[in-house]
């Protein structure tokens, strides 16, 4: 039986619930492949996940698209491929406290942004707060990137990049109240997050195996769309302790259900979604016209 890696991109959360239902429904299984899933803790994230498909260490990483153009523009460039998005919407925020006096993205001009040092990040921030009428003028901090969520609740930082339905759930089911500001309400265009991607020599070398991977995965998401508890309840099993304890998981997989897109469907990436990120970077001077005839991603393995 075929061993094959997939490293995620944050700590077991609603996001990666299809993974730990497939595995433990035995989905992998009857596809053939065994399934090893690697978070980040044990590491501390010191190696990304896209660093470690890019070392060969995994066949699969979770992450956001960006880290897809992010390893095929590179100098020493990895042709790397999404194939599978785990959600059809983006609900992700930059996110302040609403006990501070940031009440929109500009009043971030002179604050401290928590960042997770990926790409394209800073821009995309200092981009929203000049969307907004500022002048993007803020510091930077890059703190442990397990840590960064700590650093908004503590007010080491004013502000930090979340996903609505995991730190905003903890945030909601703690009592403490967030402000959030989503990319496309100040004119980005932002792409899939995240992704699950490979390189497209591992594609090529083990299609069939990748294949039933993709399969099995989106089976079991399908299975968490329509039986969220018993999903809930597997994904239960994995998340770290502290995270049970202090996020609703229920809230956060409904949450989550709402945008996995349809049953069937799950995953499919559309070429428009993809193209406007791309243009949004171009015209931002973050990428060349040239990413545009890099082949980023494939529906293929989910047909």
């Amino acid at each position: 039986m075929p061993s094959l890696r997939i490293a995620l991109d944050w700590t077991p959360n609603t996001n990666h619930t299809g993974f730990f239902v497939a595995q433990e429904l035995g989905y992998y299984a009857a596809s053939g492949i065994e399934l090893h899933i690697l978070s980040p803790a044990a590491d501390q994230y010191a190696t990304t996940p896209a660093k470690k498909l890019e070392l060969g260490e995994v066949d699969f990483a979770v992450a956001p698209f960006e880290s897809v153009i992010s390893l095929n523009t590179k100098p020493a460039r990895v042709q790397a491929v999404a194939i599978a998005a785990l959600l059809q919407q983006d609900i992700s925020s930059i996110a302040t406290l609403a006990a501070s006096s940031i009440a929109r993205p500009r009043d971030l001009d002179g604050r401290t942004y928590a960042s997770y040092r990926a790409r394209y990040e800073d821009a995309i921030v200092r981009q929203l707060v000049i969307n907004d009428g500022g002048t993007g003028d803020f510091t930077v901090a890059y703190p442990e990137k397990l840590g960064i969520w700590n650093t908004l609740l503590t007010g080491a930082a004013d502000a930090t990049w979340i996903f609505d339905n995991w730190e905003g759930v903890e945030a909601e089911t703690q009592g403490v109240a967030l402000r959030t500001f989503a990319l496309a309400d100040y004119g980005i265009p932002y792409g899939y997050s995240p992704v699950v991607m490979a390189t497209a020599a591992g594609i090529a070398a083990h299609r069939a195996d990748y294949t039933a991977f993709v399969q099995a995965t989106k089976k079991g998401f399908q299975f968490a769309i329509t039986n969220q508890r018993e999903a809930t309840d597997i994904l239960r099993k994995h998340v770290p302790e502290r995270d049970a304890r202090l996020i609703d998981l229920e809230k956060s997989q409904a949450a989550a259900t709402a945008v996995y897109g349809e049953a069937s469907g799950w995953g499919i990436m559309a070429a428009s979604r993809v193209e406007a990120f791309l243009d949004w970077l171009i015209a931002h001077g973050l990428e060349t016209e040239a990413v545009k005839s890099v082949t980023l991603f494939t529906n293929s393995l989910l047909q």
